[in-house]
């Protein structure tokens, strides 16, 4: 079996750039940036602990597994567990929130400018079928995704990103002002927790997948070659991500001194683009936010109906699943999206502790062994104290559980209060597993 070539191993790291950038990549970094002023660096160096770091972990852990993460997960921990956490993710970055925001999102930013009040309805209607029906085209054949993404979508985004990018270097919108809220004091964990909300973690599992499937469809099956393909794909794409997330956070640090601070990141790309080119910035964020939020609908639509058709056991198709979840994503962007994104939020914050978790101990795999307890025993314990984080966020408080809590439990204030606890359940689960060893009788 030949070797992938560097243009084709680049074309891959392209895809997964473009996956992985969707709108909300481009809204939290500027926001961070105008909010962070002079403080900016260091906080962009939390941001991109978490926002690229944690993605690029996840994307090794797949590597190292020959692209069979997902089996690896069953391995370690009981099979219904793996499943109902690997089901959470999906819904979650899948048709459950992430989908529906990325029409919904390149809609409110990119088309409504431009539309009359009286209009918003229908051309939001006309876009998001346009915009999931497209998204169908291009995500029904998976082996094709490498050249209709990578070869052709990423570039376009790209250009538009670069083109961005040298205009506010070169004419800068202002001076950078003093950092404000918790930026002042503590910049780089304000940064950290920001990076949670790419939710680029949790896609790095379904992403990393998907390209590894997609790698196989064009014939290697080498789990070492599909290892390194994943791996170089991933430092491809995370160079990339952190070249622009610098880009957009030096923008928006520069934008407080004429736009004031604005509501969201949204709004603050919008008036900055605005400034910047004219009455063509519009049009050029509308292209930038539609490339962005398409390639990356495209590329979890098909890991999450690839899922779900491993799954049922392909009792439902590939291309069934599809148009199910497209169609769901369809209607959410244009009813109810804000009643989505509530529900999403206590999946989000019960999932994410467990999925980083597991990734960061399958990067000691070799030490751990056939210690599956140190897997089991930690997310356990991440999953009892996400659970209580869970229900905080939906809005199911208990003041005397949270303030025993927050009054024992290191970084429980925070909402990692599981990041204790996971670690001890590492440490019983081993000790445990060595002496059920050595409890066993010889042969």
């Amino acid at each position: 079996m030949h070797k992938m070539s560097l243009g084709e191993v680049l074309a891959i790291g392209l895809m997964m750039f473009s996956i992985f950038f969707g709108a909300g990549n481009l809204i939290f970094p500027p926001a961070l940036g105008q909010a962070a002023g002079d403080h900016t660096l260091v906080a962009m160096l939390g941001f991109l602990t978490t926002g690229v770091g944690l993605p690029l972990l996840g994307i090794a852990a797949i590597a190292l597994q020959g692209g069979k993460y997902i089996e690896f997960i069953r391995r370690v921990t009981h099979p219904a567990f793996a499943t109902g956490v690997l089901v959470i993710l999906y819904l979650t970055i899948g048709p459950l929130f992430a989908m529906p925001r990325t029409g919904a999102v390149s809609f409110e930013i990119g088309i409504r400018p431009f539309l009359s009040a009286d209009s918003v309805g229908v051309g939001q209607f006309i876009y998001t079928a346009a915009f999931f029906g497209l998204s169908y085209y291009l995500a029904r054949n998976p082996s094709q995704l490498i050249d209709r993404v990578g070869k052709l979508l990423t570039p376009a985004l790209l250009f538009f990103l670069v083109v961005l990018f040298a205009k506010s270097f070169i004419t800068p919108l202002g001076d950078v002002l003093e950092a404000t809220g918790n930026y002042i004091t503590t910049p780089y964990a304000q940064g950290f927790q920001d990076g949670y909300q790419t939710m680029d973690l949790l896609a790095s599992i379904a992403i990393g997948t998907l390209v590894v499937s997609t790698v196989r469809m064009r014939g290697y099956e080498s789990n070492r070659e599909l290892g390194r393909i994943c791996l170089y794909a991933g430092l491809i794409s995370t160079v990339l991500m952190s070249m622009v997330y610098g880009s957009l956070a030096y923008l928006g640090a520069t934008s407080a001194s004429v736009l004031g601070h604005s509501a969201n990141g949204g709004q603050l790309l919008a008036a900055a683009v605005g400034i910047l080119f004219g009455s063509a910035g519009n049009a050029m964020l509308a292209a930038i936010i539609a490339l962005a939020c398409l390639t990356t609908c495209v590329g979890i639509t098909s890991g999450a109906a690839w899922f779900f058709n491993k799954l049922l056991r392909n009792r439902i198709s590939y291309e069934r699943l599809l148009a199910f979840s497209l169609l769901f994503s369809f209607l959410a962007s244009n009813v109810g999206l804000t009643q989505i994104i509530a529900l999403a939020v206590p999946f989000l914050v019960l999932i994410y502790p467990i999925v980083i978790v597991l990734v960061v101990l399958s990067m000691f795999e070799s030490w751990i062994g056939t210690h599956y307890l140190v897997y089991r025993y930690a997310a356990y314990a991440t999953l009892a104290f996400a659970v209580v984080d869970a229900l905080n966020a939906a809005g199911f408080r208990s003041e005397a559980l949270n303030a025993l809590l927050a009054q024992y439990l290191p970084f429980y204030s925070i909402t990692m209060g599981w990041l204790v606890p996971a670690l001890i359940g590492a440490i019983v689960g081993w000790f445990v597993s060595s002496l059920q060893d050595r409890m066993e009788p010889a042969e």
